[in-house]
């Protein structure tokens, strides 16, 4: 199908894209990769008046080292991430999960920002942010803001920015010494999880991100809990489907999501060494 009728504006720099969606408010859209927003135009489910286009805008593309995190700015390509010698070194999870994200085409036009502010539960991004305790910035007519990604992620595709704002960058802790894992269930190697697990063990924490188990990006807290309260990877992963709301569609009814969601997690930690 073809999308609605739209007006296009190429932002130049953060501070014009800025302007654009001050101006246009709820009418408009930022597009970066364009790999999560232009199938919902095009099937009409979407229909900005104004698209906003921050591709060009290159000093929000890279991967620093900013002490205990490192700081990604927010157009930074998936195939960046997923090369990336410092998030081999400092983040692999993060890596491990960007390297399963669609397909060699996806990885080099998507954005770790655009994965993000999609706020898409079926997306793989935002569980290893949730296993991380990542945090997100945004930008604004106020200023720049920290958002924690438990805060951030607020209904299907709903998240904490204002129409006048833009995620600008992700910090993710470093987890070098973590164990982790990521298991993935899906039909094909591209398409989306049928329901996935970011894992990360650590002696003082753990995280536990689970993809397409909700409305949002969900934190398998009962899990974490039980991590911390000493149980092994059977009895803690029995808990994966604790507070979840999983839909039904033609890949799975709610109740195989919550039977995979044990399973998966229960492999992913054993595989984390749990």
């Amino acid at each position: 199908m073809i999308p609605a009728a739209f007006e296009y504006i190429r932002a130049g720099s953060t501070e014009e894209a800025l302007s654009a969606i001050a101006e246009h408010g709820d009418e408009a859209k930022i597009l970066a990769g364009g790999h999560s927003l232009i199938p919902l135009m095009r099937f009409r489910l979407a229909r900005p008046e104004v698209l906003v286009d921050v591709g060009q805008i290159t000093d929000l593309s890279y991967i620093n080292d900013d002490g205990d995190h490192l700081a990604i700015g927010a157009l930074t390509r998936h195939k960046d991430v997923e090369t990336s010698d410092l998030v081999a070194k400092q983040t692999p999870l993060l890596q491990a999960v960007t390297s399963a994200v669609g397909d060699p085409q996806v990885r080099h036009r998507g954005t770790i920002g655009g994965a993000t502010a999609h706020g898409d539960p079926a997306s793989d991004i935002p569980s290893a942010l949730i296993a991380h305790r990542a945090i997100l910035v945004a930008d604004g007519p106020n200023g720049k803001r920290e958002i924690p990604v438990d805060d951030f992620f607020k209904g299907f595709l709903e998240t904490d920015l204002s129409p006048d704002e833009m995620l600008v960058e992700v910090r993710v802790p470093k987890a070098p010494k973590a164990k982790w894992s990521f298991q993935k269930f899906n039909r094909r190697a591209q398409d989306w999880a049928i329901v996935g697990v970011s894992a990360l063990v650590d002696k003082n924490q753990s995280g536990v991100g689970l993809v397409n188990m909700d409305s949002v990006p969900f934190r398998a807290t009962e899990v974490e809990e039980a991590i911390s309260s000493g149980a092994n990877a059977k009895d803690a992963a029995g808990l994966a489907a604790q507070g979840c709301s999983p839909s039904s569609d033609l890949n799975a009814s709610a109740k195989y999501r919550e039977h995979l969601a044990r399973v998966m997690t229960e492999r992913a930690l054993a595989e984390a060494g749990l």
